[in-house]
């Protein structure tokens, strides 16, 4: 009986391990499953981003984007219902990413930090961006972007717009406000325009483009803040 009893006890442990490893495997399929379609997803994207570079948000298709990323429209299906899904989720994540990168390019300047050195951090920041993700400058000013994402968009500006303003008050704190919120327009107007035009260009031609945004911003920020900006003595930081 003793034995019997030894071989039921060994039973009953396999039978748990069985049932333990049965467990564990049926929690890890989701994981493993979840895993895949963020893969997918993800692939999905890159190809959505490089076709809407290539031929615009318009002129893009749910079969081209399935074509680029090498699968069939049945499985972009499974995770898109359609391109503008596509698009906005896209759109989102490279907001994201931008938001975070704009917190560190419109960071307090410090006085001692020439003009020159503090436009060329930033438009650098911001060219850098544009230039590793060129689907966002093809989303974001389309002729037809989607809905959500003009909104999205419109937030994005409205608050780089406030960052550039402060930094322009923690300069000229007596400035009329009207002033700064035009000065800061022109800014963003001047950035966005050469922009486009670094996009337009590569290698060397490019790197020009970029030389003469940070020109223009500065020549048209030094008659306001140049005097303010550079100074080996300063002790203020901007806030």
């Amino acid at each position: 009986m003793s034995a019997n009893r030894d071989k039921d006890d060994q039973d009953g442990q396999v039978q748990q391990a069985n049932q333990a490893n049965q467990a564990n495997q049926e929690k890890e399929q989701p994981r493993r499953r979840q895993a895949r379609g963020e893969r997918r997803i993800a692939q999905l994207l890159e190809a959505a981003a490089t076709v809407f570079t290539t031929t615009g948000y318009t002129a893009a298709s749910t079969n081209a984007i399935a074509r680029e990323a090498g699968v069939s429209p049945g499985t972009l299906y499974q995770f898109f219902p359609n391109k503008e899904a596509i698009a906005i989720e896209l759109g989102d994540r490279l907001m994201h990413e931008l938001r975070e990168m704009y917190g560190e390019a419109l960071a307090p300047v410090d006085a001692a930090t020439p003009l020159e050195e503090a436009v060329g951090a930033a438009v650098d920041r911001f060219i850098a961006f544009n230039c590793a993700h060129p689907a966002f400058f093809a989303l974001m000013h389309g002729p037809d972007i989607p809905g959500r994402m003009a909104e999205e968009h419109d937030a994005l500006h409205a608050t780089l717009l406030s960052r550039i303003e402060g930094l322009l008050f923690s300069f000229l704190p007596d400035a009329d406000p009207a002033d700064l919120a035009r000065t800061s327009h022109m800014c963003l107007g001047l950035y966005k325009a050469g922009l486009e035009l670094v996009l337009a260009h590569e290698g060397s031609e490019r790197d020009a483009y970029v030389q003469e945004l940070k020109n223009a911003l500065i020549r048209y920020l030094d008659p306001m803040v140049g005097h303010r900006l550079g100074r080996p003595d300063a002790t203020r930081t901007a806030t």
